[in-house]
């Protein structure tokens, strides 16, 4: 069930590339904020730091006493993020405008691919360790895709705050 909610979400991240021109994609609402593009970006560099740690926990067996913490909990067991803006290691960063829309495109198929292939080797070995989330505590490889899939669908509420923005302005 994970990798199917995670396949359907990336998918609609995947087909709403093409309802953009590249101009739009890189427009911010506000000079603080992120464009379109930047939150494509995000997505795929945080994704792969996802499937980075679900290979992890598959290659030892660290961390089995360790737990997420309430705050992770509380969100696995809803199945989404918090219904709010939050701040996380990225809020400052300076994340730079994607160069085109193929770019998003393949990398988001690619992280898809990878993902699949990483949900295949977590069904076929259910011995495997935790790894620590910079602020949640620690997850399993399951927790870590359905994370992944939890943040692809929280940003698809940023989503919509930008697609506002951007048919008030007529771009």
């Amino acid at each position: 069930m994970l990798i199917e909610d995670f396949n359907h979400t990336i998918d609609t991240w995947i087909k709403e590339l093409d309802h953009y021109k590249l101009t739009e994609l890189g427009t911010k609402p506000s000079p603080g904020s992120w464009s379109l593009g930047q939150v494509y970006l995000h997505l795929i560099k945080n994704t792969w730091y996802y499937i980075e740690q679900i290979k992890i926990c598959l290659s030892a067996n660290d961390n089995l006493d360790k737990e997420a913490s309430p705050e992770a909990i509380a969100m696995f067991r809803n199945n989404e993020f918090p219904d709010a803006i939050l701040e996380g290691p990225d809020t400052n960063v300076v994340i730079p405008q994607p160069q085109n829309k193929e770019e998003l495109k393949n990398a988001l198929l690619h992280l898809k691919d990878e993902m699949n292939n990483a949900h295949i080797l977590v069904s076929n070995n259910r011995d495997h360790s935790k790894t620590k989330h910079p602020g949640l505590g620690f997850f399993s490889a399951d927790d870590w895709l359905q994370f992944a899939e939890m943040h692809f669908r929280h940003h698809l509420r940023q989503k919509k705050r930008i697609d506002d923005f951007l048919k008030a302005n007529e771009y």
